[in-house]
């Protein structure tokens, strides 16, 4: 499995984990991929999940979205999973 394959694997986990509504969990496996920006943006969804809306923002600035893109973090939760299942 190549290392964007890995990262994007990861990535689908910390996404069900979100959904499932552990946070924890989800924000333990995108610190591990800093770099990169799809994990940078889940990252400030979980933020904004957890009403940290400074450090939502701090993430947000490191991705192409804006924080007042998506009201309902769910909705972005899936676009985060459509933009993952179709990245080459």
């Amino acid at each position: 499995m190549a290392a964007s394959e890995e990262i994007r694997a990861e990535l689908m986990k910390a996404l069900d984990a979100a959904l499932a509504g552990r946070w924890e969990e989800a924000h333990e496996i995108v610190q591990r991929y800093e770099t990169s920006p799809v994990a940078c943006w889940l990252h400030a969804v979980l933020h904004k999940m957890e009403g940290d809306a400074s450090n939502a923002r701090y993430w947000y600035a490191r991705t192409h979205m804006d924080y007042e893109r998506f009201p309902d973090p769910k909705a972005e939760l899936r676009a985060i999973h459509h933009e993952l299942a179709h990245e080459t």
